[in-house]
This record gives structure tokens, sequence and C-alpha cells, in this order.
């Protein structure tokens, strides 16, 4: 039993077009995980974008609360 095994067809030798097939093969592949992964990313993204939004409201809520000093002038 060998380690490798030569395409059906041939002699034992690996001719450019087996090496290409197996590229478009393996191209293939990994544009269908890019797809997926692109709308898991954008979905993360459009999460973390809302997150740092209600964040930034809320600090700015907070520091409307915040009590302002008042210069009273007087004259006299």
């Amino acid at each position: 039993m060998t380690a490798t095994s030569a395409p059906a067809g041939t002699d034992g030798k690996i001719t450019r077009d087996d090496i290409e097939s197996k590229l478009r093969e393996i191209q293939g592949e990994v544009d269908e995980t890019a797809e997926s992964a692109k709308g898991v990313a954008v979905a993360v993204g459009a999460a973390i974008a809302v997150g740092v939004v209600v964040v930034i409201f809320l600090l700015g809520k907070r520091r409307g609360k915040r009590g302002t000093t008042i210069v009273e002038v007087r004259r006299f």
C-alpha cells in the first residue's frame, strides 16, 4: 500500500489537468466557506455597532443628569 494514490486513468503520473481540477475543487470549498463566514461577520459587526451606540447613549444620558455648577453673579 502506497502513501500516495494515482489519479484514475493514468499511469501514476500527475498531469497539469489533475492539478488544475484539484485546485478548482479546493477553491470551490474555500468560496463556500468564505460566503458563510461573511454572513456571520456582518451579523456580529451589526451587533457590536448597536452595542456601541447603546453604551454611548447611556453614558450621554448619565452625563446629562449630572448637576452642573451654577454661578450666580450679584451686583451691589
